[in-house]
């Protein structure tokens, strides 16, 4: 029996960076880059679509009825002119869903809200948001 140690343990050479975790990394890498890639691609057409849908719903709807507002009685005795701006939106049955004030005189604003409150739009496959610019003047 001889006592010097021929190696004869490791005999197989291998590639120590061959199976085992090294390849399970590098097969994990991979894959989590292939996920990466597809959500990335899946959230720019989420977007673009997003995009389509709102230039085609825009502010191309036309008023089908349309309530002029009321000149405030105060604001006549008052002299008081002005613009109301208000952004609405739109239901995709034409209803108006909802106003918000983008500027104008309180006393003049109720009067526009009210009654663009009671417009009606074009039908629309959705909702879509349309600004709108009223002036106040007395006679």
């Amino acid at each position: 029996m001889s006592s010097r140690w021929d190696g004869s343990f490791f005999a197989k050479e291998e590639d120590p960076y061959s199976g085992g975790i090294v390849s399970a990394l590098k097969n994990l890498k991979s894959v989590i880059s292939s996920v990466l890639i597809a959500a990335t691609l899946s959230a720019a057409f989420a977007v673009f679509y997003a995009r389509a849908l709102a230039a085609q719903d825009s502010g191309d709807r036309k008023v089908k009825y349309r309530v002029d507002p009321q000149y405030p009685e105060i604001a006549k005795k008052l002299g008081l002119s002005g613009v109301v701006r208000l952004e609405v939106l739109v239901a995709p049955n034409g209803s108006v869903k909802e106003t918000k004030v983008i500027g104008g005189h309180p006393i003049l604003v109720n009067a526009a809200v009210d009654a663009v409150k009671r417009w009606k739009f074009e039908s629309a496959s959705g909702e879509s948001t349309k600004p709108l610019e009223f002036k106040f003047q007395p006679n």
